[in-house]
């Protein structure tokens, strides 16, 4: 199993965007979550594609844009040209998942779905062949600094079973990421519930002294090392 972590900008510090990704990417980060909230569909609002659109020259590395926004499809191009590699939604705010889905790799963009605590499964068994990843939350979304819902263990087993036949049945991979009170004593246990890609904001961006440049490394190595035990 390759693992990622995806610290998320949430909970960096916004006056110091483009440093505190440097910072993360250098700490042996593996992806950028890119939090987008609406004041609509969820009860926030944060930032939009010009954001992402400063962000992308500083790297190279993947830009997962998670749209808490309803509704979906207007923002789908403003991103994918912002420069996100990837972008996932939810289906409840989505008029037609399935074109919402197409629009998102019409774009040259990885496409995926995201289940909220009490949002079935069920959606997946009309969409896999459209998905390259899917993301449960681990909390009710909105804010960052939220505890790990416990039942998310036992929906994070059943999607990868789901997840693994559909592996076996047609070669394609599809990842399995998790965003909400990530943290060092729990993302071995989540891992074990087969989760692959994790989000992390507080636990990352909340580590150490602001001045301090390399504050994020003990977290990031803490966290490796608590999958490396899976």
């Amino acid at each position: 199993m390759t693992y990622r972590i995806a610290p998320s900008i949430l909970s960096a510090n916004f006056a110091k965007l483009g440093e505190e990704v440097l910072n993360v990417l250098a700490a042996g980060a593996d992806w950028i979550h890119f939090d987008v909230m609406d004041n609509h569909y969820v009860p926030n609002l944060t930032i939009g594609p010009l954001v992402c659109e400063a962000l992308r020259p500083l790297t190279d590395a993947p830009i997962d844009v998670h749209l808490m926004v309803e509704p979906v499809d207007a923002l789908v191009p403003m991103f994918a040209k912002a420069g996100a590699n990837c972008i996932t939604f939810h289906p409840e705010a989505s008029r037609h998942v399935d074109r919402t889905l197409a629009l998102i790799r019409d774009h040259g963009c990885q496409a995926g779905l995201v289940f909220n605590p009490a949002t079935p499964l069920a959606w997946l068994d009309h969409v896999m062949d459209k998905i390259d990843l899917i993301m449960l939350m681990s909390v009710n979304p909105g804010f960052g600094g939220q505890s790990f819902i416990p039942h998310t263990l036992r929906k994070l087993s059943e999607a990868r079973a789901r997840l693994d036949a559909w592996q076996e049945k047609t070669g394609k991979q599809v990842l399995l990421e998790v965003d909400g009170g990530v943290k060092v004593d729990n993302i071995a246990e989540i891992a074990r519930a087969g989760a692959d890609t994790f989000v992390a904001g507080s636990a990352v961006f909340g580590a150490g002294k602001a001045s301090d440049a390399h504050r994020y490394d003990s977290v990031i190595a803490a966290l490796r090392a608590e999958l490396a035990k899976v």
